[in-house]
């Protein structure tokens, strides 16, 4: 059996040209190496999976290369990463400085990642506070954290400091979409489209739903297949609902309801939806706002038809019901008459009849 590598690992960028959703600081760290600018320590920052260790180790790679070299040349002995998270003591610490203070054997400048930073305890700070300051001219320290907030303001100081920022949607389905076709797969737009809004901005994550979804679903991925796997509640469900609470049908509208319930889905997730798609609904009713709606192309054109049923008067109100029912979930003795009293609320307001009360 062939070993296989998650697409996470495969695809991991090797140059800042492969680096996705990060232009700014991929230019302004190109520019510092060109113009001879670089700061001797840098502090990258930023949610998971969106590039930190990635570019450190890019960074790396082109601080010492003078084009000379051929492509499979890493400076392994440049190079040295460091896992705070496992070597936080001071003694560690101590050692690294140890270190520092031979020159390199190749190339101009050693190199030090320190991943997950923040977990260094306030002794090791404390002890590596002044090789931060002030590091020999051939010494280059990276540091990458999640959780800035916990490093001490005087190793940020000492630090220039880059911000990743959580990848758009847009920016993950592409890559996702150009790493669909390097494998031969052919994938919905709509199924790129929920697996990168899955992924929360992180694109680790997207790649490792991806990974997850095409060995469930093979060559051919759908968006029935993304909806069953990530057991997520498909666009349908709420266009559907709506419909019905537009037309007033309030029993069809429960009995929708039960069988949404039936599939293991939670009411919590049922009602936050709908208020979002509420939320889409009602930017896609006006021009300019339309450019808010993260979803696929055929996605955009339903929303497009039934934002012109329903009107902005009772988007807004219903907007309104079901962040209020959002609210009251978790305290709610009875959260499923809470939801259900909340859709026949919603099913009432364009009532034509005898308004109801409740």
């Amino acid at each position: 059996m062939e070993h296989f590598v998650v697409s996470a690992r495969k695809y991991r960028p090797q140059t800042f040209k492969d680096v996705v959703g990060q232009q700014a600081i991929t230019n302004t760290l190109l520019n510092a190496i060109e113009n001879n600018h670089l700061a001797q320590a840098l502090l990258f920052t930023g949610p998971r999976g969106v590039g930190k260790t990635t570019c450190a180790r890019i960074l790396a790679k082109m601080i010492n290369s003078d084009g000379k070299e051929t492509n499979e040349e890493d400076f392994a002995f440049n190079i040295f990463e460091l896992d705070a998270a496992s070597n936080n003591s001071v003694d560690d610490i101590r050692s690294l400085t140890d270190q520092v203070r031979i020159p390199p054997q190749v190339g101009k400048y050693k190199v030090y990642i320190i991943d997950e930073v923040h977990m260094l305890s306030q002794a090791a700070f404390n002890a590596f506070l002044k090789t931060l300051e002030e590091p020999p001219k051939h010494c280059i320290f990276i540091l990458a954290t999640t959780e800035k907030h916990k490093i001490i303001p005087t190793i940020l100081s000492r630090c220039q400091i880059f911000d990743f920022k959580r990848i758009t949607v847009k920016d993950a389905k592409d890559y996702l979409k150009y790493i669909a076709e390097e494998q031969g797969i052919t994938a919905e737009d709509d199924a790129l489209h929920i697996i990168a809004q899955k992924a929360d901005g992180a694109m680790r994550d997207a790649l490792s739903i991806f990974d997850r979804v095409v060995s469930f679903s093979g060559k051919n991925l759908t968006r029935q297949a993304v909806t069953e796997n990530l057991n997520v509640l498909d666009y349908e469900t709420y266009f559907t609902s709506t419909d019905l609470i537009l037309e007033n049908k309030i029993p069809e509208l429960l009995i929708q309801f039960n069988n949404t319930l039936s599939k293991g889905f939670d009411g919590h997730h049922y009602i936050a939806g709908l208020a979002s798609h509420f939320r889409d609904l009602l930017v896609s009713k006006n021009q300019e706002t339309i450019e808010l709606l993260e979803v696929g192309d055929q996605t955009k054109t339903k929303y497009l038809e039934q934002s012109k049923k329903a009107s902005q008067e009772f988007l807004m109100q219903g907007i309104n019901l079901a962040n209020d029912c959002d609210l009251k979930y978790k305290t709610s003795k009875n959260q499923r008459l809470l939801v259900e009293l909340c859709l026949m609320q919603l099913a009432s307001i364009t009532f034509d009849g005898e308004k109801k009360k409740w």
